[in-house]
């Protein structure tokens, strides 16, 4: 078991970097420092291993998220909560990184979203009965809301991580991309108007 969470550590590392067609099952064995044979006695496939390095990310998201599920916080607080656990996961965990990589560049495998939207459009569900969104708000508008701002997250990080540039935590930005939505933008709502409808 060891040897297994080693090679998936070392592959989540390389999908992250250099994605699923640029990192090899070699490149992966120097990084663990493990044979090749080593390598391909538990994941005879490159496929089995982004596979085995996609499960973990989701294993990672879910862990995360069962936490915050036992929160006695708003349905509505929850999901705002929930996409900074995201921004988080995506800031510090290569697997959860690969994850998302992974789903991108492999056709057919499941999306990264499919762990914890569901989850999303529960609590929305719940937020909508329970009074917490206005009148003119659908949880279906505001899933896709979550979506846009976790890719947005994920392509900020993208360009940052790994590089010498000096960033911002993409969870401190998102808490107060959350404000701002939350709040709204304009005090005119001739401009809003347009928008709706």
């Amino acid at each position: 078991m060891r040897t297994r969470r080693t090679l998936v550590k070392a592959a989540a590392e390389e999908f992250d970097r250099f994605g699923y067609d640029g990192t090899s099952l070699s490149r992966i064995s120097t990084v663990a420092g493990l044979s090749i044979g080593a390598v391909t006695f538990h994941f005879p496939s490159k496929a089995q291993l982004a596979d085995a390095v996609q499960e973990e990310g989701r294993q990672v998201t879910l862990t995360a998220l069962k936490g915050l599920g036992e929160s006695p916080a708003s349905a509505l607080s929850t999901v705002v909560d929930l996409t900074l656990e995201l921004a988080r996961l995506m800031e510090q965990e290569p697997s959860v990184r690969s994850a998302i990589r992974l789903g991108r560049e492999r056709p057919g495998t499941a999306a990264w979203s499919d762990t914890w939207l569901p989850c999303v459009r529960e609590l929305l569900d719940q937020a909508h009965e329970d009074g917490q969104l206005s009148s003119d708000t659908v949880p279906e508008d505001v899933a896709a809301l979550v979506e846009y701002l976790t890719s947005g997250a994920e392509a900020y990080l993208c360009n940052r991580l790994g590089s010498e540039l000096e960033f911002e935590s993409a969870v401190t930005q998102l808490r107060r991309v959350w404000q701002v939505a939350l709040v709204g933008v304009s005090a005119d709502a001739s401009v809003r108007a347009p928008l709706i409808g």
